[in-house]
C-alpha cells in the first residue's frame, strides 16, 4: 500500500508519459501486485481518458479521476465558472480506499508543483498534507535549471518528500542537447536532489513495450517508495 506523486515545474512537462511509462512498466514485470491510478483533479479532456484506453486498472471512473472541471483552466477557476467549488474532501477517501487495495498507486498532479488545487492550496501543498511521496518532471528545455531550482525550493518550504527527479524531452534531443539543456552534474549540485534518469522522446506516447523499457532504465529503486522493483 504505497503511492508516488508526479507533478512537474510546469505544465507539458511530461508528467502524463512518466505516469503511463511506470504504469507499462509495473504491469509488464510485476503483475502480481495491483497497480492504480488517480488524477484527482482534471480541467478539461486528457489524462483520464489516456489511462482508461490504455490500461485495465479494475477502478471505477470515480476512482480513476474523482473531479472533474470541463474548462481545460486551473481547478479554482474552472470550478468557479461551473459554479462549484474544489471538494478536495471528498477525494481524500476515494484515494485511501485505492490504496488499501493497491500494491502501487501512481497519483498524477496537475499543472506544476506550484499549481493552485483550491484558491489556499497548491500541488505541493497536496503533496505535504497527503504525505506523498514525489518526483519532479522537468522538461529538457531551456530554462530547465532555474525551474528545477525554484521548485525544489518550493518543495523543501513545503514540506515535501522530493524523492527525485526525472528528466523529460518533450521533443527530439541529441545527447550534446540533453546535456547542454539539463546538465546534471550541474543540477544536482545546485538542488541537492538526485536526477533519476532521462526519458526520451516518444514519438507515440502510448507505445507500452517502449515506454516499458524506458521506465526500466530509470533508477526505479530509488524512485518507487516500495523495494519490490524487479528489472525485466
Amino acid at each position: 500500500m504505497s503511492a508516488l506523486l508526479i507533478t512537474a515545474t510546469d505544465t507539458d512537462a511530461g508528467k502524463t508519459v512518466l505516469t503511463t511509462a511506470i504504469a507499462a512498466y509495473w504491469q509488464r514485470y510485476c503483475q502480481d501486485r495491483a497497480l492504480g491510478i488517480i488524477k484527482p483533479l482534471q480541467s478539461g479532456t486528457g489524462d483520464r481518458e489516456i489511462y482508461r484506453r490504455l490500461f485495465d486498472l479494475d477502478q471505477s471512473p470515480e476512482e480513476l479521476n474523482p473531479l472533474y472541471f470541463s474548462a481545460p483552466l486551473a481547478p479554482p477557476v474552472a470550478a468557479e465558472k461551473e459554479g462549484r467549488r474544489v471538494e478536495l474532501e471528498r477525494v481524500w477517501p476515494i484515494f485511501q480506499q485505492l490504496e488499501q487495495r493497491k500494491a502501487l498507486v501512481l497519483v498524477e498532479a496537475l499543472g506544476g508543483l506550484g499549481s493552485p488545487v483550491t484558491p489556499e492550496l497548491t500541488v505541493a501543498d497536496l503533496a505535504r498534507d497527503w504525505r506523498l511521496p514525489t518526483v519532479l518532471v522537468v522538461p529538457v528545455r531551456l530554462g530547465a535549471i532555474a525551474h528545477t531550482v525554484a521548485n525544489v525550493a518550493l518543495a523543501r518550504q513545503s514540506g515535501v518528500e522530493l524523492r527525485g527527479i526525472v528528466l523529460n524531452c518533450t521533443e527530439a534531443r541529441t545527447e550534446e542537447e540533453i546535456a547542454d539543456l539539463t546538465p546534471i552534474e550541474a543540477i544536482e549540485s545546485f538542488v541537492q536532489v538526485p536526477i533519476l534518469g532521462v526519458l526520451p522522446y516518444f514519438e507515440n506516447a502510448e507505445d507500452l513495450s517502449k515506454l516499458a523499457a524506458a521506465a526500466a532504465q530509470l533508477d526505479l529503486e530509488r524512485l518507487l517508495p516500495i523495494s519490490l522493483v524487479a528489472k525485466g
